[in-house]
């Protein structure tokens, strides 16, 4: 469903990402490790053209969703966006009501039907797993939340919209162990609807929430396959050595 071609980039003169080919599909996760500066996190913004918003960048090659090249000319990057939600390392929750912060993607796109924008509303917070515990404070500002339920809801108003993919940048690593582990237990949930690429350093949650794990290394893919046999049986010594802690 999405996939990279040869696939370049550049901050300036400095090239971060070095030919990078790989397949992303429908009702899988799939996750990005490698140790700081490996590119993972560069190659996750290609994936919308968050990158677009840094001056000096340059894509080269393709990033293809369902055939098409997100980089044509005559891509609608506000839509892209849509198809292709985001959700950051820190919790970011709109200085809004909770309501309003599932609801804003929604509005945005012109939305005006207020009972469909309620029932969006809670469908995705119930996908998130966070409907029970605000259903009764829907109209209090969504900085009163915990940072555990400022990231489900931050997934909640990504999936407001119905976007093909989830793109989730160290989704948990500024959370406490009980919150991390309500994050990927719905990482495991919405992939049934979605297609999840993850970034993360911790080689434990890759192995618990991925179906498929990637090893980049100074901008390079050196390895991809299904996450069990990463683990177990890499190909590359280089990846083992990551995975087992022998540099990194």
């Amino acid at each position: 469903m999405m996939t990279t071609k040869n696939l370049d980039f550049y901050y300036g003169d400095f090239q971060a990402l070095h030919d990078i080919s790989l397949d992303f599909r429908r009702s899988e996760v799939t996750a990005l490790i490698g140790p700081s500066g490996c590119g993972k996190s560069t190659l996750l913004r290609c994936l919308n053209r968050m990158n677009d918003l840094i001056p000096t960048s340059r894509v080269e090659g393709e990033v293809l969703l369902k055939d098409q090249n997100i980089y044509d000319s005559n891509v609608d990057v506000v839509a892209l966006r849509r198809d292709i939600g985001m959700v950051f390392q820190k919790p970011n929750p709109f200085p809004k009501s909770i309501f309003e912060n599932v609801a804003y993607g929604l509005r945005v796109n012109g939305v005006k039907n207020k009972a469909f924008i309620a029932e969006r509303v809670e469908k995705s917070l119930q996908e998130a797993a966070l409907w029970a515990e605000v259903k009764d404070r829907l109209y209090e500002s969504a900085l009163g939340l915990s940072g555990g339920q400022q990231q489900r809801l931050c997934i909640a108003r990504a999936t407001a919209v119905e976007p093909e993919v989830l793109l989730m940048d160290e989704p948990a690593s500024a959370l406490d162990p009980i919150a991390t582990q309500k994050i990927e237990e719905l990482i495991h949930k919405l992939k049934k609807t979605y297609m999840i690429i993850v970034v993360t350093h911790n080689m434990q949650q890759a192995a618990r929430v991925s179906d498929v794990t990637a090893f980049f290394y100074l901008g390079a893919l050196i390895e991809v396959d299904k996450t069990e046999t990463i683990f177990t049986r890499p190909s590359l010594q280089q990846t083992s050595d990551y995975i087992t802690g022998r540099f990194g």
